[in-house]
């Protein structure tokens, strides 16, 4: 199979969020809280991103949407993984029944789960959270040939905005579940920010040094092999997965109707780093939650000029980053919201010269 070199998708509308009259009323409500001028630190960034997303200088976070979308990869085929691909439906079922990390901080922190598959190799019983947008049984083995098609590529970004556009609220957090999805952000991250595969390719489920080795040689066969699949569209469709796909497409649709969008760790970050290379205005809406221990992580966060709230050496995906560091966005929108001035307070400011 070879990619149609006329791959077109047609991303949603997403406004920028610069609105100088509004920043300016926002800096002066955030400097003028009771406390010295940037004592919240990076708090008082997020609060002024969040204002800026919603256009008000009151925040609301309104129904958080927590979205887990499931697929395989065919490169597991090459010996990638430390986990057979059987495990994602096995992990599929496991956040059916309510006990994979991500159920126990979607519940802890009120957030309604739904996962959706995008392409899990496996037919799944249907089930009250589970959304059925089956691409493919897996995308095909990189090294060999594209991971998808044209036709499943653009499905997969379609499905991805249409699952967005069906929910409620004004918050979304992405997480995915796939074995095999590290060595597909790690291509991603390579052909797209110009990452090498030392510095791109990780660990994943935990390999040893001898599958370490492996692995970067089995992605630098498939970089080599896709060498012409420069472009974003491309590049997601060659080297990508299905559930990096619909998480692309989430995220824009998401950007579109002005939602905020919590951004997990390697996996969510390789979807954002195609969607702002589709439309960089994407970049305005997302919250980078957590650095992950992943390898590449780092480097793509740089690329993206993102510095996440969180550093907890995590590496497990699901969206569980994106969870932790929801406090953070509480209290940035609360203090916002709830915080005395000086003048409300009757508290002296500082005193000039």
């Amino acid at each position: 199979m070879t990619l149609s070199a006329d791959l077109t998708f047609t991303p949603p509308v997403i406004a920028p969020i610069a609105d100088a009259a509004l920043q300016s009323r926002l800096q002066h409500k955030i400097d003028h809280k009771t406390k010295p001028a940037g004592a919240l630190g990076r708090l008082e960034g997020l609060a002024l991103q969040l204002g800026l997303i919603q256009r008000s200088e009151t925040i609301a976070l309104q129904q958080p949407q927590m979205v887990v979308f499931a697929a395989d990869h065919g490169v597991t085929a090459e010996g990638v993984s430390a986990f057979p691909q059987a495990v994602t439906v096995q992990m599929v079922a496991n956040m059916l029944a309510g006990g994979a990390a991500i159920n126990v901080f979607a519940r802890q922190h009120g957030f309604a789960l739904q996962v959706v598959d995008a392409g899990v190799a496996a037919d799944l019983p249907a089930h009250p959270q589970l959304q059925s947008r089956k691409v493919a049984w897996g995308t095909r083995n990189v090294c060999v040939e594209p991971a998808m098609s044209s036709d499943e590529a653009r499905a997969a970004l379609t499905a991805g905005m249409q699952v967005v556009q069906a929910l409620p609220g004004n918050v979304v957090a992405l997480g995915e579940m796939g074995i095999g999805n590290t060595s597909a952000a790690a291509l991603l991250l390579a052909r797209l920010a110009g990452v090498s595969l030392d510095d791109a390719t990780g660990r994943g489920t935990g390999l040893d040094d001898q599958q370490l080795m492996r692995k970067r040689g089995v992605l630098a066969r498939a970089l080599a092999r896709h060498a012409r699949a420069t472009g974003p569209l491309q590049a997601l469709a060659a080297l990508g997965g299905f559930e990096i796909a619909m998480m692309t497409g989430a995220m824009l649709q998401a950007a579109a109707d002005r939602r905020v969008v919590l951004v997990d760790g390697f996996i969510a970050g390789a979807a954002a780093l195609v969607a702002h290379a589709l439309v960089p205005q994407v970049r305005d809406y997302m919250v980078f939650c957590h650095r992950s221990d992943e390898r590449g992580h780092g480097a793509l966060l740089a690329h993206l000029k993102a510095e996440p709230l969180l550093a907890l050496d995590l590496r497990l995906g699901e969206g569980s980053g994106a969870l932790l560091a929801w406090p953070l966005v509480q209290s940035a929108a609360g203090f916002l919201n709830e915080m005395a001035s000086f003048e409300t307070a009757g508290v002296s400011g500082r005193q000039e010269g």
